[in-house]
């Protein structure tokens, strides 16, 4: 274990799985102490408990669901409880809507917009404020590479929302760069976690060539250490890097050769 930052604590949304879990475990390993947030009271304990063993940490945890507009103020709400200082905020919570965009309810988009695009921002405000007493402060948003990709078939918001964060978190450097606090939007391929199956589109991922299919704990680390360097934007992997370098590059009129081998890009549980 590297060295202890004594009471500084990572909150890590969706955190009890997949890239959410492996960064936790990657923090908590340099010594940070870990704050976790999900859905499932099971899956948190068990990953606390876990972390809290291995690295020697301080750990705790905060059921909530994103999808509530209460959530954001539970979680902010838990933490101010907590000894010491939260100096690391990881949105990483998100999901994928199975159904095509004329069969999704309504209500069940504005609860994924809420999941993947509200609740950072209501989460980033929360702990802003914090950070910016406290002298500086790291924030990460992890997002997809489908954020430059072409439109989904499959998944027509997901691209976008991703965009949509990725310029946020531009905007957060641009205002909060001089406050000593950075933001770093992640923006992995496929990863391989639990999720395709959850979000009811594992036969899409099942067609993925293998070498576009990443291991969690290797975005995670290229992650985390781009998130401490404060680096603006990081396309784990060389695989995806080219990728997305090509798809800055080439014309729009190409972009539906790369539509179905690209999008939605990354799944989390």
């Amino acid at each position: 274990m590297e060295k202890h930052h004594q009471m500084q604590w990572a909150l890590i949304t969706g955190g009890s799985s997949g890239i959410g879990l492996s960064m936790a475990r990657c923090l908590a390993k340099k010594g940070y102490n870990i704050i976790l947030t999900a859905r499932r009271e099971k899956r948190l304990v068990e990953a606390v408990i876990s972390i809290k063993k291995e690295f020697s940490v301080e750990t705790s945890y905060c059921v909530a669901d994103l999808a509530s507009p209460e959530a954001p103020n539970l979680i902010y709400l838990h933490c101010q409880k907590l000894q010491g200082k939260v100096t690391i905020l990881i949105n990483n919570a998100g999901y994928a809507l199975p159904t095509p965009f004329h069969k999704t309810p309504m209500e069940d988009e504005e609860k994924f917009l809420r999941v993947l695009g509200i609740s950072v921002i209501a989460l980033t405000k929360l702990f802003l404020t914090d950070m910016m007493t406290q002298g500086g402060g790291k924030i990460a948003i992890v997002s997809s590479v489908a954020a430059f990709a072409p439109p989904s078939s499959i998944q027509p918001l997901y691209g976008p929302i991703k965009t949509f964060v990725n310029r946020f978190s531009e905007g957060i450097n641009i205002n909060y760069n001089a406050k000593g606090i950075t933001s770093t939007a992640i923006c992995p391929g496929y990863t391989i976690t639990n999720f395709h199956s959850a979000s009811g589109v594992q036969e899409q991922m099942d067609r993925v060539p293998s070498f576009m299919k990443k291991n969690a704990d290797r975005i995670a680390s290229e992650g985390v250490e781009a998130l401490l360097n404060g680096k603006k934007i990081c396309v784990p992997t060389l695989t995806f890097k080219i990728i997305v370098f090509l798809l800055l590059i080439l014309p729009h009129s190409l972009f539906s050769l790369f539509s179905r081998l690209l999008a939605p890009g990354r799944y989390e549980n």
